[in-house]
């Protein structure tokens, strides 16, 4: 045989030989072809009552001196401390949030001849209430002490109350997400035999916001004391389950 024949013959076996292996591997079987699923999405809410409040109180103070703005403002904001740690709030609810010294100017025509009026101090002061009821009183308290505004009221749940909500709202969208596959199981005859996946999405739960500021003659002592409403809080969950069906 000469070497072109050798050559050839070789060529053809190797051929023969690939288009075997590539019909043995078309001929494996495709398990994920069996994989029959029903994904769904299934969502959860409950409500609570807000436990938690964090109230926002300013004292703002202003004079032509700086240093003197800053003691007026010292003072105020020491005496609102004090009354509100006498009143029953631990000191470590009580933090600073914000500081700030800014110069008020003069009425002009022009921005050369600008000229210092005054200088304005605002000291923000955050407290956290454990009980949300006290919510009113606080805020009197504040005001009587020296507090000039109320910038902020937030309700919200403490942690204890969020994880006991979420499970609850997991639970029900795991319910409503079942019921849902369920359905559709029949209407395409067919049967749930287990579950593949879950998928939980981030749940919101968000803050019930009021937000107040007072200044001038709203700020005065009253005989009645301030009414607060925190109102419910709505806790969502979400959840993606893959069920195996047959």
């Amino acid at each position: 045989m000469s070497m072109i024949r050798k050559l050839n013959f070789f060529l053809i076996v190797l051929m023969l030989a690939t288009v075997t292996f590539v019909g043995c591997a078309a001929a494996t079987p495709d398990t994920s072809a069996n994989d029959h699923v029903i994904q769904v999405s299934g969502s959860g809410t409950v409500t609570g009552t807000p436990d938690r409040v964090q109230l926002s109180f300013a004292v703002e103070t202003e004079s032509p001196d700086v240093k003197s703005a800053q003691t007026d403002n010292a003072n105020h904001m020491s005496a609102m401390v004090d009354a509100l740690v006498a009143a029953g709030v631990p000191k470590d609810q009580i933090k600073t949030t914000g500081y700030s010294i800014y110069p008020v100017y003069q009425d002009s025509t022009g921005l050369l001849d600008q000229k210092i009026k005054t200088y304005q101090v605002t000291n923000t002061l955050q407290v956290t209430l454990k009980d949300v009821t006290q919510t009113g009183g606080i805020i009197d308290t504040a005001v009587a002490a020296g507090a000039n505004k109320v910038t902020s009221i937030q309700f919200m749940l403490s942690d204890e109350q969020a994880l006991s909500l979420r499970t609850a709202a997991l639970q029900k969208a795991v319910v409503n997400a079942r019921s849902d596959a369920d359905a559709v199981a029949g209407a395409l005859e067919v049967n749930i035999t287990g579950t593949q996946s879950a998928d939980i999405s981030q749940g919101y739960m968000p803050v019930a916001y009021d937000y107040t500021t007072l200044s001038g003659n709203a700020m005065k002592s009253s005989d009645l004391p301030t009414p607060i409403q925190p109102g419910d809080i709505t806790v969502t969950a979400q959840v993606s389950v893959i069920y195996s069906i047959s």
